[in-house]
């Protein structure tokens, strides 16, 4: 049986959307390129704010038990950079089996990959130690800058809600799906600054990086299509 291949360009993505979405990611590379810098030299003035805004919460998660054992679950199981990816594997399974989108599939496993990898490796350019404390809630492993918490679920929920919007979701659906991808990416940062395991500059430059990923990607996509990219048919 043959079936037509759901990849298109997407609907609401014209010459002014593309020039939008390139300012944007323009100005997400600026702020990511100079918060880099500034944590790289460890810049006085970030660095004592990072320290005063980590000493508070950290001083109120020890002695705000409940809230903190509801972050460490929320972190370790449900906002986990693990938890988003297999969103987004299950994303990419699900646009192949039912809707043929073979080119959409690739490039939304593609650039969770490629931002896994990114940052990862900043995390080993820049090095940056995490906070230390005499009586930790919590631990984690590896660099702290930037955020994995932060910036996985930032690149998919970003990446699914720029599907959403350009394959013509609903008003419902779309507002729905805003309001879970904005507790999901804020959640996924707040708590790791609350559990004291990163400094707030390590999630904001998640954040920033995540969002900057998303952004090339969608201009990557378009441009693609427009060029053929992608299969036009498939066969089962």
């Amino acid at each position: 049986m043959r079936r037509t291949s759901t990849d298109s360009p997407p609907p609401a993505w014209d010459h002014r959307t593309t020039v939008r979405t390139t300012r944007v990611a323009l100005a997400l590379a600026a702020c990511s390129a100079v918060l880099l810098a500034l944590v790289a030299a460890e810049w006085r003035p970030l660095v004592a704010l990072d320290g005063d805004i980590a000493r508070t919460t950290h001083r109120w998660a020890v002695t705000e038990h409940g809230l903190t054992r509801t972050s460490r679950i929320l972190t370790d199981w449900v906002w986990d950079p693990l938890t988003m990816r297999l969103v987004c594997a299950a994303a990419a399974g699900w646009l192949v089996w039912r809707r043929r989108a073979w080119w959409t599939a690739l490039w939304l496993a593609v650039v969770c990959a490629l931002g896994a990898a990114l940052q990862q490796s900043l995390k080993a350019a820049v090095g940056r130690p995490r906070p230390v404390w005499p009586d930790p809630v919590d631990s984690a492993h590896y660099a702290a800058f930037p955020s994995g918490h932060a910036m996985t679920a930032t690149v998919v929920c970003g990446l699914l809600l720029w599907l959403l919007r350009h394959r013509g979701a609903g008003r419902t659906v779309w507002r729905a799906a805003v309001a879970v991808a904005a507790v999901c990416v804020l959640g996924a940062g707040l708590t790791r600054v609350w559990l004291g395991v990163h400094w707030p500059s390590d999630v904001l430059g998640g954040w920033l990086l995540g969002a900057l990923v998303v952004a090339l990607a969608a201009l990557v996509y378009a441009r693609g299509l427009e060029r053929g990219g992608g299969p036009g048919t498939a066969h089962r």
